[in-house]
């Protein structure tokens, strides 16, 4: 848990498949290709790539000149790769952005990440081709894409980081270890002394009404006694 970070630093496809990065075995088949490949970055690329964006989920119809439009915005660009399919010419949907300065690099990737070219709403991160060791590609099963519908679960990265793993063994041990018992016990002491606290609140609170009852009713005997008294002395006085 020390070494715990949301995002990877070192490129591992099991901990990348893993919702919390704490998998001990591959649950598809794209982390089995991930983990058996052997794969080295591609060294025709050339640049820094400490200098270098990765720029994702383009509109296929985007082209080098609408990325410089939008990236030189946050710097000078010394390189644009657009990456195109070798026998169609087309587009891939990602491409590659080398600025001149690192402030110009930091400034792009905090500020035009979500942002929308051509009714595209991209992704944008740094190189990890040849800065993440271990690094394998999409195509190879790897990477930090991918659906929950499609059961290859990839986290890691910026788009879906690492979230922190749950201790479970020191919640059991808190739970069922020495002193729980007497925490039990208090607690269910402590709810049968707040019944009776309310048992004995209501029944205070019963005995003035029933005394108030009980004294209506004596009121009501006494009236009813009077009336009849009343009327006997009418009648006697009748009689007389």
């Amino acid at each position: 848990m020390a070494d715990w970070a949301p995002i990877a630093k070192e490129y591992d496809p099991l901990k990348a498949g893993s919702i919390d990065g704490t998998d001990e075995e591959p649950h598809d088949r794209a982390i089995w290709r991930a983990m058996l490949a052997r794969y080295l970055p591609n060294k025709g690329v050339t640049g820094d790539p400490h200098l270098t964006l990765f720029v994702a989920r383009l509109n296929l119809q985007t082209t080098e000149e609408k990325l410089k439009e939008v990236f030189s915005r946050y710097g000078d660009i010394r390189k644009i790769r657009l990456v195109r399919d070798l026998v169609t010419g087309f587009s891939k949907g990602y491409a590659f952005i080398e600025y001149k300065e690192e402030r110009a690099l930091l400034k792009a990737h905090r500020d035009a990440n979500r942002l929308v070219i051509d009714q595209h709403e991209i992704f944008v991160d740094f190189e990890l081709e040849r800065t993440l060791k271990g690094w394998i590609p999409r195509r190879l099963g790897g990477g930090f894409g991918g659906k929950k519908e499609s059961g290859q679960l990839r986290f890691g990265g910026r788009d879906r980081p690492f979230r922190k793993p749950i201790n479970l063994p020191n919640m059991k041990n808190d739970f069922y270890g020495e002193g729980s018992s007497e925490k039990r016990n208090w607690s269910r002491e402590g709810t049968r002394d707040w019944r009776t606290r309310d048992h004995e609140r209501s029944r205070d609170k019963r005995w003035p009404e029933r005394e108030r009852s009980w004294a209506w009713g004596d009121s009501e005997r006494e009236r009813d006694s009077k009336e009849e008294r009343s009327r006997g002395r009418e009648r006697k006085d009748r009689d007389r």
